[in-house]
Formats: C-alpha cells, sequence, structure tokens
C-alpha cells in the first residue's frame, strides 16, 4: 500500500514513481510476449497494433522524421495471458484503488508504446481523458510499468505537475522546438498555474502512477536502447459510459448510455 505522504503527493502533482513491482524474470516474460504480439504470432489478437507515426494517432502531434516509430498497441491483454495476469497485479489494483478511492477497478484499456534505438519518435504533449471521448468522469489512474530504464536519453516521459486539476486543455497542448510544453491559450489557466514539465524517468520493472489529466508527454529515442513499456489504464468502479465521438474501445462495448463500464471487455480486476 501507499502511505499518506505519497498520496498526498499524488494529489498534489497528478503523478507518482511506486516501487520496482516486477522482477527481471517476470519482465523478460513481458518482453518475449511483445515481440510475439508485434509480429502477429499469437492467435489472439490486440485492438490495435500498428506504428501511430503513420496512424494519425491523436498521442502524435510531432513532426515526423524518415523511418520515425513508435510501436502502439492496444489490449494486449486480450492476446497474451501475460499481459492480463500484469494488469491484474495485486500491489499495483491495491495501489491504483488507494489513489482512486475506490472499491472496484475495472480495466478501461492497456496500451504498449515502444520507441526503438535511435528512430523512436516522441509522443506529443497530451492529457488522456480528453482523448478518451466515450468514458466519464476523468477519475482514472494509470499504471505505467517500465520493461527497459525509462531515461532521459531514450525518450522517457515528462510530466507538469498540478496540471490535473486545471481541466481539460487538450486542444491548447503544443509544445517549443525543445520538446516543453506550450499553452495556446495560458489565459484560460486557472490564476497561479505554471506550465514547467519535469522528467519522469523509471527503472525497469518500476510502476509510476498518473492521472488522466495530467499533461505528459515523451520526446525522441535518439539513443541505442530500447524504450518498452506498458501502460494500465484503471477504471474505477463508477465510470460511466458516456459516448460524445468515436473511440477503437466503442465497439466492444455492450452497455447503454449513463451506466456503469462494464462486460467481457472491461474486466474486473480488483475488488475489495
Amino acid at each position: 500500500m501507499l502511505n499518506a505522504a505519497q498520496v498526498e503527493a499524488f494529489d498534489r502533482d497528478g503523478f507518482l514513481k511506486g516501487d520496482v513491482v516486477l522482477t527481471d524474470s517476470e519482465v523478460e516474460v513481458l518482453r518475449e510476449e511483445l515481440e510475439l504480439v508485434m509480429e502477429g504470432k499469437t492467435d489472439r489478437k490486440p485492438v490495435l497494433n500498428h506504428n501511430m507515426k503513420e496512424a494519425g494517432s491523436p498521442y502524435d502531434g510531432m513532426k515526423i522524421i524518415v523511418n520515425e516509430k513508435v510501436i502502439q498497441i492496444v489490449n494486449i491483454w486480450m492476446a497474451s495471458d501475460a499481459f492480463l495476469q500484469h494488469a491484474s497485479h495485486a500491489r499495483i489494483c491495491e495501489e491504483i484503488a488507494q489513489l482512486c478511492c475506490t472499491d472496484t477497478l475495472r480495466i478501461w484499456h492497456d496500451q504498449v508504446q515502444y520507441k526503438p534505438p535511435v528512430t523512436g519518435g516522441a509522443t506529443a504533449w497530451h492529457q488522456d481523458h480528453p482523448l478518451w471521448p466515450i468514458i466519464q468522469p476523468a477519475d482514472l489512474v494509470s499504471a505505467w510499468v517500465a520493461l527497459d530504464d525509462a531515461t532521459i536519453e531514450n525518450g522517457c516521459m515528462w510530466m507538469v505537475p498540478g496540471s490535473h486539476k486545471w481541466g481539460n486543455h487538450q486542444k491548447y497542448l503544443s509544445s517549443d522546438a525543445a520538446f516543453m510544453p506550450i499553452h495556446k491559450q495560458p489565459e484560460l489557466l486557472p490564476e497561479g498555474a505554471i506550465v514547467k514539465a519535469v522528467p519522469f524517468e523509471i527503472k525497469k520493472g518500476q510502476v509510476g502512477y498518473h492521472h488522466s489529466l495530467t499533461w505528459h508527454g515523451s520526446p525522441h529515442n535518439r539513443s541505442e536502447k530500447k524504450r518498452r513499456a506498458i501502460a494500465v489504464h484503471y477504471m474505477p468502479g463508477h465510470t460511466r459510459y458516456e459516448p460524445s465521438r468515436n473511440h477503437p474501445m466503442l465497439e466492444y462495448v455492450q452497455i447503454q448510455p449513463g451506466e456503469i463500464l462494464a462486460g467481457e471487455h472491461f474486466p474486473v480486476v480488483y475488488q475489495r
């Protein structure tokens, strides 16, 4: 469990570094499974498996460099029992439940973003929840577990402390030449808001938590090292299906608007 100081820090900043939660052998199993899924060698398939630099992903707002790649896989748990087991990781789920103040967690979806050496592309500055236009409210918390050390050199995430309390500013987010975040209409920010990003370096096997409204992004990987990670986006028990636009998970929803988002494609992974 997280202690009171950690919960307070998350509430203040909108992100938190947790402990190393996977052993080297557990990381290796997920790496091997990831290779199989990326190569299309599993019987079951994820929802998406593509280079988001070629697919017009909303996470990609950067200038494209020739041969630049960010391999995005959505719902790898549907293709791999090892990743489903990871999404149910007891400690991660318990700590997410603390941060969400809930007694029930479901998987909204998971997401791999793999930045290969040298050609790994940037992931534009964004907030998660505005890109998920079929669920409300914006109370989701994600667990991002590194499968390689995520460092400044190989394109770790950067976060803007306190930004989860400023509301939805997705359409105003951009970056300067150094990849630092810019708000296109800063007068819309609350009084006292300071737009200053900090690196969120995470060790192999370590978990990092972030709120679904926290501003974050990650620059290019120009190092010789891979940057692989698995993010699981968890819904607290009160998350409702409230569609306003399309989303890759829309076709998997089997309930009516206004109902709690539940079903076989949104499994319960924690119940207190």
